[in-house]
């Protein structure tokens, strides 16, 4: 007879999903003395304007990167843009193109940000040991980059 108790690899999805809402909970903690109010969306965003070098994205740039339709990073620069996070400015070859570009206090809170996911993930990883952590870093990674692919996360896709 089969038993109706979920078995360690079915249960995973949850625990994936509670893992992420944790860390999100961890991470607006950290930053609520400091008054940002940033959605989870309106961060990437900033993340990904931030590692273009040089010349700053275009709207469709950003709409590409984060795998929506333009007028969802309408809506999200809007907000930035309302907050002094990003500014749009005119492309000076091509007067048709708005680009988007870090304020110094979009720099300010992306470090702020940075921080406040840097110490919700510490403080969820306390539990675990040194090798527990290498070991959980390693998984990810594998989950992540999926076998034999070259993963183009905020970090490491090329700039442009």
């Amino acid at each position: 007879m089969p038993s109706s108790e979920p078995t360690a690899g079915t249960n995973l999805p949850e625990q994936l999903v509670r893992l992420t809402r944790r860390m999100h909970r961890a991470q607006k903690r950290h930053l609520a003395p400091l008054d940002i109010a940033f959605t989870p969306a309106q961060s990437r965003l900033l993340r990904i304007v931030a590692h273009y070098r040089g010349t700053p994205p275009r709207m469709a740039d950003l709409a590409e990167r984060l795998e929506v339709v333009p007028r969802a990073v309408t809506t999200l620069v809007d907000g930035l843009e309302a907050h002094g996070a990003v500014r749009r400015v005119p492309d000076p070859a091509n007067r048709r193109v708005v680009r988007i570009e870090l304020t110094d206090t979009g720099r300010t809170a992306l470090r702020a940000l940075r921080s406040a996911r840097r110490a919700a993930a510490e403080e969820i990883l306390a539990p675990l040991t040194a090798e527990q952590r290498e070991v959980l870093g390693g998984l990810l990674s594998t989950l992540v980059d999926g076998p034999g692919e070259l993963h183009r996360s905020e970090g490491n896709r090329p700039a442009g």
